[in-house]
């Protein structure tokens, strides 16, 4: 069993089976609880009846459980898309941040427990070969079903810390995109691994994949429209990482 040496205890989820397709870890997805307390929220990640899991659960305080082995599939994405692949809990890692989400009265994420997120991804990532574009909310690859972590989860400063893919946001200006613009900022998104359709129309769809880019990449504003800010942002992105690929 791959146990994490941050871990300050393990409590075993019953939840959980082998990775389908002999699949490597090649993504990391980050949710909120979305619950009450860390205490509700471990017993639900540990209760058969459930259906759900994940590998790990970081507390406010930073204290870190596990509860599934890294080598095991837990029950943490669901429904899911993310560059053309639907199995994404046969692929990744999951980490569950205590916050009492937008339900419960969504809150700031404390340092200790940033702190902590930051010290355990940079432990799963000295184990697996994740690429920065990998490392992902809940929301980005079950658009319109999740909004966690939501727009509090601090990626800038993860991406200050060299985990993750993140660009400075363009600033709102309330301009809305004509259809040649909208289909281009679908298509970067495409691009960049969310499940998108290229229409040049503002759609339920497109509305619901930019609410979660937004969440992510241009947290100032989170309405799900697409206007310039979001496609100055979404270029800048793809276009980071391109030049990132193409370095020898």
């Amino acid at each position: 069993m791959i146990l994490s040496g941050l871990a300050h205890r393990f409590i075993a989820s019953p939840n959980i089976e082998p990775r389908r397709n002999a699949r490597s870890i090649d993504m990391l997805i980050v949710h909120y609880t979305g619950m009450p307390s860390a205490e509700a929220a471990c017993a639900w990640l540990c209760n058969p009846q459930s259906g759900v899991s994940c590998h790990y659960m970081v507390c406010r305080d930073g204290l870190i459980t596990q509860m599934v082995g890294e080598e095991m599939r837990a029950w943490h994405a669901g429904a899911s898309f993310w560059a053309g692949e639907t199995d994404t809990n046969s692929r990744s890692i999951g980490i569950e941040v205590d916050n009492p989400g937008h339900a419960w009265g969504y809150v700031d994420f404390p340092e200790a427990q940033m702190a902590a997120v930051i010290s355990l991804m940079r432990d799963i990532l000295s184990r697996h070969d994740i690429a920065q574009q990998c490392v992902l909310a809940h929301s980005d690859v079950a658009p319109g079903r999740k909004i966690d972590p939501g727009e509090r989860f601090d990626w800038k400063r993860l991406s200050e810390e060299g985990i993750g893919h993140w660009v400075p946001p363009a600033a709102p200006d309330g301009s809305l995109l004509d259809g040649g613009e909208t289909a281009e900022l679908q298509q970067l998104l495409q691009d960049y691994g969310y499940g998108i359709e290229v229409t040049g129309q503002q759609d339920e769809q497109t509305r619901k994949v930019l609410d979660a880019f937004q969440r992510h990449f241009r947290q100032a504003k989170v309405d799900g429209l697409a206007d310039r800010s979001t496609l100055e942002t979404a270029r800048c992105l793809v276009h980071s990482l391109r030049q990132r690929s193409s370095r020898p």
